[in-house]
């Protein structure tokens, strides 16, 4: 898949600061490993919300999977 065909599947999902895909892209990045969660106050505000819908489950491991594919990792160097 490309990065344009990857984008506009991807468009219906909400990449608000701290929602799943943010989360799950976020986790990515970092290298965690998969743990799907969000926080509806923005990342780190609030409430780690843990009880995800199938929806928020689906879009969490969608910004995991986007990250892996076409994103980055941090350097710790």
């Amino acid at each position: 898949m490309t990065y344009k065909e990857a984008k506009e599947q991807l468009d219906h999902f909400d990449k608000t600061h701290g929602y799943p895909f943010d989360r799950g892209s976020a986790d990515s990045y970092y290298g965690r490993p998969r743990d799907p969660h969000y926080y509806p106050e923005g990342t780190y505000k609030g409430d780690k919300i843990t009880d995800l819908t199938e929806a928020e489950i689906e879009a969490y491991h969608a910004g995991y999977d986007y990250n892996e594919e076409f994103g980055d990792r941090k350097s710790y160097d």
